[in-house]
Order: structure tokens, then C-alpha cells, then sequence
């Protein structure tokens, strides 16, 4: 396991959806045409999207929403659409640039977009929380603590995603670790369920929180787990 801090490793996220991998990024969050192993990929996304999203509920009027790594916008839209208040935090200010461009213009004041860090305190208190694939970089630890403090700020519910530990995943990234550096996102940190229940439950910041519905996507190049906890 790598024994790079959380501020290291969002560093290099900001840097990599900042500057590598913005156009590649842009195009597979589009309708644009995309090679057989992105199509996977996109359709996986797709899939994880509309299971956090019916977590959420239909009706999302009067409820305010964090979109935490809202990346080019895609969730955010969809619950504005269901009537939420949503801020919509990512590290790259260029993918931000680009959610607000494209974000349809009747919901546009639904929607306050930002680029930065998604823990900032200035973000204010919500109804709900949604990471999806935001916290999939960093390590188990780093990422149950990010959890923890945004549990602080939140009423309801929080539903992240992360890349389950399977042996089909572990041969995945190492041979996307295969790739020069340059071209390549910040290492995958696959996480076991279990290790995760046990070090939420032991965070004082959770002791009214339980688990509740967990969900498993796979599309091709896409490996992907949600969990959702709640307040007890």
C-alpha cells in the first residue's frame, strides 16, 4: 500500500483531471463516440450515477446537496432537475469551467458550482452527500476520515463510491500501471467493505451513523462499489 498522505494524492488528482486528462475526460462525460473499452466505462458511470441518484429519491425539492468530485457535472444536473440545491465541488477548475457550460439553463441557479477541496467548512451543512468515484485514489484510512468530517455537516445521508478489492481489479490496475506515468490517472486504491464498516464505526464523528444499501457495478473497465450510511 502506498504510504502517500491525502494532501500528496490530491494533488496529483487535481493535477491529472486538470491538465492530462481534461479532452479525454470531456469526451467520455459527452455523447461523442468512444472506443470499446471507454463505452464500457461510460456505461458503468451511467449505471453508478442513476443507483446513487434513486438512493437520493425522486422528489429533491427543498433538500441541499453536495456533489462532492462533480467532476463535469453530469449528477449535479440530475438532482437540480429533481428540485435540489446542489453545490458542486471538484479539484479541476477546468472540468468545472466545463459543468458550468453545459449545465441546462433553467436549472442553472439550482446549482452553485466550485473548484477546490470538498472538506472546506465554508461549504456550509446538507441534507445529503454524494462522492462519486472521489474518493477512489486515496487509501482506506484518508478516505474514511474525508467521510467522517463531511458526516459532521450532514443531516441525512452520504453515498460514495469505491473499487471493491477483487483479484480481477488488482490485475486491471496493475497492468494500467504498465502505462507511462504521464498518461495514466493516480493509482486506483482498491478497499475492502469490511474494513471500511469497521473503521467508519469506530470514528467518533460517525457513533450515530449506521450503513445502509451498498450496490456493485461492473461494466468492462468499470469496477465500482456504492454504500450508503445514514443517520440512525
Amino acid at each position: 500500500m502506498s504510504d502517500i498522505t491525502y494532501e500528496q494524492r490530491r494533488g496529483q488528482i487535481e493535477d491529472y483531471f486538470d491538465r492530462t486528462a481534461v479532452a479525454a475526460w470531456a469526451k467520455l462525460t459527452s455523447d461523442a463516440p468512444v472506443g470499446r473499452i471507454r463505452a464500457t466505462v461510460r456505461a458503468g458511470r451511467d449505471q453508478m450515477r442513476a443507483t446513487l441518484l434513486s438512493w437520493l429519491g425522486a422528489d429533491l425539492r427543498g433538500k441541499r446537496i453536495l456533489d462532492a468530485g462533480c467532476g463535469t457535472g453530469a449528477l449535479a444536473v440530475e438532482a437540480a432537475l429533481r428540485g435540489a440545491q446542489v453545490v458542486a465541488i471538484d479539484l479541476s477548475p477546468t472540468l468545472v469551467d466545463l459543468a458550468r457550460e453545459r449545465i441546462p439553463r433553467n436549472i442553472a441557479h439550482l446549482v452553485d458550482f466550485h473548484s477546490g477541496d470538498m472538506l472546506d467548512p465554508a461549504l456550509g451543512t446538507f441534507d445529503h452527500v454524494v462522492a462519486m468515484d472521489s474518493i477512489i485514489h486515496y487509501q482506506t484510512e484518508d478516505a474514511v476520515n474525508a467521510l467522517a468530517t463531511l458526516a459532521e455537516r450532514t443531516h441525512r445521508s452520504m453515498a460514495f463510491t469505491f473499487a471493491p478489492r477483487t483479484p480481477l481489479l488488482a490485475a486491471m490496475i496493475s497492468i494500467g500501471r504498465l502505462f507511462p506515468r504521464g498518461d495514466r490517472a493516480p493509482w486506483l486504491e482498491p478497499m475492502c467493505e469490511s474494513k471500511i464498516i469497521q473503521l467508519m464505526s469506530q470514528q467518533d464523528e460517525l457513533s450515530d451513523w449506521k450503513s445502509a444499501r451498498t450496490q456493485r457495478v461492473s461494466s468492462g473497465f468499470y469496477k465500482s462499489q456504492a454504500m450508503e450510511w445514514v443517520r440512525a
